[in-house]
């Protein structure tokens, strides 16, 4: 331990920061577990100074320091290093002779990432046994400058008001350097290196603050100022950078509206509103759509009647003069106005006056041909329901606003749905030209409207048009009726039932109606002694027995009269029944009132029902009548229509026979075989003879069959005739019906009466020879 003071020394001379000249190769040897002897005063331990090592060192490995233990010789201890820059990230930056004890840099060192590192030194004898507890040994890394400053920004924006004072802020730039701030390395400057002229800002070298320098910010001249920033560190010596400052000069009302004349000269024409006149052009040096450039115009004088209306706008900023009333050429043909102009935003006080604040428009009216105008429209008038055709309702005329033309008016109808009025095309005189139907669909409560047409002659014409609403005035020209006529019957005791409820209506409307008053016919004195009327309200009354009355039909007479003015009243006469009732007020059974009639009967009903009776027997003597007549005249038309079928007069009885086999029965071959001999006997005996024929009529002989087609009808006839009279067959208008026809027939078809041969082998054209009405039979069913 004989050397203890002089490492001492050199632990002093490292905390002092006093350094030797030693080769490179051999650096500072450092005892770090160097101890103060136990004999003796104590002393401090000695505090180990960090080891500073500049970054971006270039030659490497480069020997940093040499670490010692004096507790054994020189190459019976190991040593090693542990920490940030060893074992941990970022590896491999350090290292160190495990026998030496030399710890080397071994990578390039950047401060901006990493400033200092803290290592643990270890001593251990070569069993591996600790010679020292662990010491901490760290390394400061010097910071060079290396990093140039930069702007927070590449464009710093800031806004001023035009006419702003010296002194006033505007904006601030700053920038950022990453180097230590505690040194020069980042010591930063700021300055403008370019802004044109003349020069309006500085900046403050230290806070980067720009602000004005002088008086005469101008939008107007210059709006936008763009300048040049620089920052350097080292205290502007060193390492430099540059930014943009755009500066915006904001706008003040500074400049007046002017107009670019002194007068303008429009013209606008008469009785139209809403339009556009003309326009007045004003210029302003301010912001184009800001409040200080927008203009508002005003009218001073020279319209007192407020015809006109000035806006502006928005895009060019002119005044556009519109007519908001119409004008009259007739009245006035020109205006003079004075109109002045502002902006929105009220003018600077230090601002000039406008030279052109005002301006004379004037306006000259030009003469047009102006519609008619109904100096009342729509025009009401009244008249009475039912007036006559040709009843004066109203002179509805116009008048020409044109008085310096001289123009002709005529008038005319162009809405009248019911074609009810005529109008005067020269005067406009309206009447009617027939009478109203009150139940007209275009009454509308009382109402009917037209339209009139009023036209000038001028070129073009102009036309106008007038509402006519006509009331048509309620008359009381109808009386009051009872309906509907009453049904049901009356008591014969006046305390029984609830009498007879009567109602009245009327045609006349509101106020010529309800309510009605009811009475009994004061002439017929009887009526008030032994009925009564009670009104129940205004359209009904209740008919009740003073006094007991006789059973059966009644007829009262009874007045009805409205509330018109002057009033309606009609006399009409009710068909009451009275009856016996029982305790429920009901007519008993068999009582007389029920077999006079139903209750309510009126005279005109009664003639109705007569007058019907009437007829119907009138049509019953013409039906039968012209049955009659049809069956006189059988004979002389029995061809004449193919519509009367002959099977429509076969009767049907009762009483049949044995059929065809029967012996008794009739012998039908005179209808089958009219142009053969008729047997006079059978061998099954001679028929019987006809009970409903007369006794002197005998058999007639047999006839031949006509020559022409005019003989027809009446060979038809006679042989009719003389059938009816043969009793031995049986009449025309007989046929019997058999319930035994045997067990064969002798006769053929009933397809065909003169031939036992079906409908395809017969032959009809011999009917042609009959006649026209037959040939159409003949061309249906002969051979075509």
């Amino acid at each position: 331990m004989s050397s203890a003071l002089p490492f001492a020394l050199l632990l002093l001379a490292q905390s002092l920061g006093i350094f030797w000249a030693v080769p490179e190769a051999e650096p500072s040897i450092l005892y770090l577990w160097h101890r103060v002897p136990a004999q003796g005063r104590v002393r401090r331990a000695w505090v180990i100074p960090p080891i500073s090592v500049s970054e971006n060192h270039k030659r490497l490995p480069y020997p940093l320091v040499q670490i010692k233990s004096d507790k054994q010789q020189l190459g019976s201890v190991i040593y090693s290093i542990q920490g940030p820059g060893v074992d941990e990230e970022p590896r491999n930056v350090f290292s160190i002779d495990k026998f030496t004890g030399r710890v080397y840099l071994n990578a390039t060192l950047d401060r901006e990432k990493t400033d200092r590192f803290r290592l643990r030194a270890f001593a251990l004898d070569l069993g591996g046994s600790t010679l020292e507890d662990p010491t901490d040994l760290e390394i400061v890394v010097v910071d060079q400058n290396d990093n140039r400053p930069a702007f927070t920004q590449d464009v710093f924006r800031g806004h001023i008001l035009e006419g702003a004072i010296p002194g006033t802020l505007v904006a601030r730039a700053e920038a950022t350097d990453a180097d230590d701030p505690e040194t020069d390395n980042a010591a930063l400057r700021f300055s403008i290196l370019d802004q044109g002229s003349p020069e309006f800002f500085s900046i403050d070298e230290h806070t980067g603050e720009i602000r004005t320098v002088q008086v005469g910010l101008d939008r107007e001249v210059a709006a936008v100022y763009n300048l040049t920033l620089q920052v350097a560190d080292m205290s502007g010596d060193g390492l430099t950078a540059t930014a943009s400052a755009i500066i915006t000069v904001d706008d003040i009302n500074d400049n007046a509206p002017e107009f670019t004349k002194d007068e303008f000269f429009l013209e606008a024409a008469e009785a139209v509103s809403g339009v556009d006149v003309g326009r007045l052009q004003v210029e302003d040096r301010d912001l184009p759509g800001s409040p200080n450039w927008v203009a508002r115009f005003t009218i001073l004088e020279g319209d007192p009647d407020g015809q006109f209306k000035i806006y502006t706008d928005p895009k060019t900023n002119e005044g556009v003069l519109s007519v908001v009333k119409p004008l009259d050429y007739e009245s006035r043909e020109q205006y003079e106005l004075r109109v002045s102009v502002q902006n929105e935003a009220p003018l600077q006080a230090a601002a000039p006056r406008a030279r052109r604040g005002q301006t004379r428009v004037s306006v000259w009216v030009q003469d047009t041909n102006e519609a008619p105008v109904f100096p009342k429209n729509p025009l009401r008038t009244s008249i009475a329901e039912g007036a006559p055709p040709g009843t004066s309702v109203v002179t509805f005329s116009a008048r020409d606003p044109d008085t310096q033309q001289l123009q002709r008016i005529s008038y005319s109808k162009d809405y009248d749905p019911e074609d009810w009025l005529q109008v005067d095309g020269a005067t406009g005189r309206i009447q009617t030209q027939r009478v109203l139907s009150p139940a007209s669909p275009f009454l509308k409560d009382g109402w009917y409207r037209a339209i009139i047409l009023a036209l000038d002659d001028a070129m073009p014409p102009s036309t106008a048009t007038g509402t006519l609403s006509i009331e048509i005035l309620e008359v009381n020209d109808h009386a009051p009726a009872l309906a509907p006529l009453p049904s049901g019957s009356l008591c014969s005791e006046p305390d029984q039932g609830p009498g007879l409820l009567l109602g009245a209506t009327d045609e006349d409307l509101p106020p010529h109606g309800a309510p009605f008053h009811f009475q009994l016919n004061p002439r017929v004195p009887d009526l008030g002694r032994n009925w009564s009327l009670s009104q129940i309200n205004v359209s009904h009354a209740r008919l009740r027995l003073r006094q007991q009355v006789s059973e059966g039909l009644h007829r009262l007479s009874l007045l009805l009269q409205d509330s018109g003015e002057p009033p309606q009243q009609r006399e009409q006469t009710l068909n009451v029944t009275v009856c016996r009732c029982g305790s429920d007020g009901a007519c008993l059974p068999g009582a007389a009132a029920l077999l006079a009639g139903g209750v309510g009967v009126s005279l005109g009903a009664l003639v109705i029902v007569l007058a019907s009776t009437v007829v119907l027997l009138v049509l019953i003597l013409l039906a039968a009548l012209r049955t009659r007549f049809r069956r006189q005249s059988r004979g002389k038309s029995l061809l004449h229509g193919l519509q009367e079928d002959l099977r429509d007069n076969i009767l049907n009885y009762d009483e049949q026979g044995g059929g065809e086999e029967d012996q008794d029965a009739y012998d039908i071959n005179q209808l089958r075989h009219p142009v053969e001999p008729r047997a006079t006997s059978r061998s099954l005996g001679r028929p019987p003879l006809r009970r409903d024929a007369p006794f002197s009529c005998m058999p007639q002989p047999h006839r031949a069959l006509p020559t022409s087609p005019s003989d027809i009808a009446n060979f038809i006839s006679d042989g009719l005739e003389a059938a009816d009279s043969d009793p031995s067959v049986p009449p025309y208008d007989t046929a019997l019906i058999y319930d035994y026809e045997g067990d064969g027939s002798v006769a053929g078809t009933l397809s065909s009466i003169l031939s036992s041969l079906g409908d395809e082998d017969q032959d009809y054209d011999y009917l042609r020879d009959w006649g026209p009405r037959f040939a159409r039979l003949a061309d249906m069913y002969g051979h075509q």
